[in-house]
């Protein structure tokens, strides 16, 4: 994975460290201990009585799917196994056990309820949210392939000039800009790359290189919030406020972006100058040099202008009445009709995201289409919560959860549950601005969970450096994640209150 991309040593390097840590024999135990508890807690729930749940009409289908979200919940709190095979393990026991197609003697509808439709739970690894995850990804490969993405990091940097205090700034921006369209993963590792030449540059005993390697994390977390593919949880959310039997709100690629760049980019001139306070620079400039660029050929042409075709019709999607995700597949099918890309390439698509995101789909599936959903809304008067404290609390879980497990397993844990009581609580929404106010907020705040090194993997590639230390990240991850998250809250709220989402 990611061994096209430029620093991909750096993230070989971060992957293994995470499996060394997870196959220690210290850590052994407490891994057999951790999958002892969830299946203790998942049994139990599976063979409870039906009435120790409070829930009116509860079938046995919907108590399976109930085991299950507990089982996924601390699986991925726990990170027992990796996110993604917690999600096939979600997708696997509801087609076993709750499905049409499940174990004949679990499956008896008449004494375990009305059963999921098989072919239901295995469409949610062929969501249009997954088709616009394919396409990003095959945007990616191709812009790093033909040398697009170090081309556009020469040129844009190019105007920031040598002063180390703008440098600094052309790193935030570039990178943030590039973390919306690209793997953060892969966007960290390409630009911690570029800044090692200028690391040598500074003098040990400043604080610019601590400076330089806190703005790549930073910047890449950030960043992803600015598009709907920048991160999962964008596309998460995305999910929901347009799904065509729910909320169908019909937000597009140009509106999201309409709202969230703007924000992306005061973000981003707020941590440059929180950078500079903490983190000041004693050399006053720094020679900038990026070796790599475009490759020459007819394939670099074809990414070029394929790129930019892309871009402006997921910019114009309710002018030309494509949605984002068709426009997904359009580099798809041109990339592989040039051989831009190849059979090898796609082996570099993130099929771990892709699995971890269908795992959470298949669990919104259950809820819904089991009428788990239906019958928990009405045992519970969501109507009657306060729908500000809907919000911090929807907020402030995820922002806590993300800074432990994977920002994607938080949202797709909370998105189908906050999704549901919205729906429930109706025009109880209107003083904050509306389910979008609740939902986008969540993505918010799971892109802005950065405190620890284990936070993100940017933040891991960051510190792997050896210039950034955990007090240091610590610091500045909680004073961005709070401005992050007040102003990012705000803007959803003044954006629902005015019905522009």
């Amino acid at each position: 994975m990611f061994h096209i991309y430029k620093g991909y040593e750096l993230v070989e390097a971060y992957h293994q460290m995470r499996m060394g840590r997870r196959f220690h024999p210290s850590g052994a135990f407490k891994k057999t201990s951790q999958a002892i508890i969830v299946a203790i807690v998942t049994l139990l729930l599976w063979n409870a009585p039906t009435e120790w749940f409070g829930i009116d009409g509860l079938t046995v289908i919907q108590q399976r799917i109930i085991a299950i979200f507990a089982f996924a919940t601390l699986m991925w709190i726990m990170s027992v196994v990796s996110s993604w095979a917690t999600s096939v393990s979600i997708i696997v026991l509801m087609l076993l056990f709750c499905t049409d197609s499940g174990i004949a003697p679990m499956v008896v509808e008449d004494k375990v309820g009305p059963l999921l439709s098989y072919k239901g739970v295995m469409a949610t690894f062929a969501d249009p949210v997954i088709m616009l995850f394919i396409g990003g990804f095959v945007l990616a490969i191709a812009a790093t392939k033909t040398g697009l993405d170090a081309q556009l990091a020469k040129v844009l940097l190019k105007p920031f000039g040598t002063r180390s205090e703008m440098v600094l700034l052309g790193f935030l921006l570039i990178t943030g800009l590039f973390s919306m369209f690209v793997s953060n993963t892969a966007t960290a590792a390409m630009m911690l790359t570029f800044l090692t030449p200028v690391f040598r540059q500074l003098p040990p005993e400043g604080k610019g290189r601590i400076s330089l390697a806190m703005s790549i994390p930073i910047a890449a977390n950030l960043g992803g919030m600015g598009t709907p593919i920048g991160t999962p949880p964008n596309t998460i959310a995305l999910k929901y406020l347009n799904d065509p039997e729910g909320l169908n709100l019909g937000l597009g690629f140009g509106q999201w972006m309409m709202f969230m760049f703007p924000l992306v980019i005061i973000l981003l001139f707020i941590s440059w100058r929180l950078l500079l306070k903490f983190f000041p620079f004693t050399q006053k400039t720094v020679e900038l040099k990026i070796e790599d660029g475009m490759k020459e050929g007819p394939h670099s042409w074809i990414v070029i202008i394929t790129f930019f075709i892309t871009v402006a019709l997921w910019l114009l999607d309710r002018v030309t009445g494509i949605n984002s995700y068709t426009v997904a597949m359009i580099p798809f099918m041109v990339f592989a009709l040039t051989g831009v890309i190849s059979k090898r390439d796609l082996e570099q698509i993130n099929w771990s995201v892709i699995w971890m995101v269908a795992g959470g789909f298949a669990l919104g599936y259950g809820l819904n289409a089991s009428g788990l959903a239906a019958n928990a809304v009405k045992s519970i008067p969501f109507g009657e919560f306060s729908p500000l404290l809907i919000l911090l609390m929807g907020g402030l879980i995820c922002y806590l959860l993300s800074n432990f497990i994977s920002n994607s397993a938080t949202a797709a844990l909370l998105m189908p549950i906050l999704a549901v009581v919205c729906g429930a609580m109706g025009d109880k929404l209107d003083p904050i601005g509306g389910t979008p106010t609740v939902l986008i907020g969540v993505a918010i705040a799971a892109s802005s969970a950065m405190i620890l090194p284990i936070s993100t993997p940017p933040n891991a590639l960051a510190f792997a450096t050896g210039y950034v230390k955990q007090k240091d990240m610590s610091v500045l991850g909680i004073i961005m994640g709070i401005i992050s998250m007040v102003l990012g809250f705000g803007l959803v709220y003044l954006m629902g209150t005015l019905r522009l989402i």
